[in-house]
């Protein structure tokens, strides 16, 4: 049973008929949002083609609530699939992060920067 299986509800940031969202406990950056699959689906992969058609209109609605209350300047989203792509929870989740001006130095190449020395090019 996923970590993510045990969230209580009451937690949830919103829901859908596949999906829940909530605040991540070790955020990335002040609001960082997680889309969760409600089935236990290991990644993007795995979800089918109507989980696959919410999750861009969730992730529209993460932004909205982002926008009201933290009015960010940007946004990475994003989708570990995999061991080796740094997926530690085989529960589909998908990250909306908040960006803000001067968060990081060099902001530039994003998540290319996922595999080292791969951000600058």
């Amino acid at each position: 049973m996923s970590v993510f299986s045990e969230i209580d509800p009451d937690n949830y940031v919103f829901e859908s008929e596949f999906f829940f969202a909530i605040y991540d406990r070790f955020p990335v950056s002040e609001g960082h949002i997680l889309i969760i699959s409600k089935q236990e689906k290991k990644d993007y992969f795995e979800l089918n083609q109507n989980e696959q058609e919410e999750l861009p209109k969730l992730i529209l609605k993460a932004k909205g609530i982002l926008e009201d209350k933290h009015s960010p300047d940007g946004y990475n989203i994003g989708m570990n699939c995999g061991e080796v792509a740094g997926q530690t929870v085989m529960h589909f989740h998908c990250h909306v992060i908040p960006r803000y001006k001067g968060d990081m130095g060099d902001p530039r190449g994003g998540v290319r920067h996922c595999v080292e020395g791969k951000g600058y090019y």
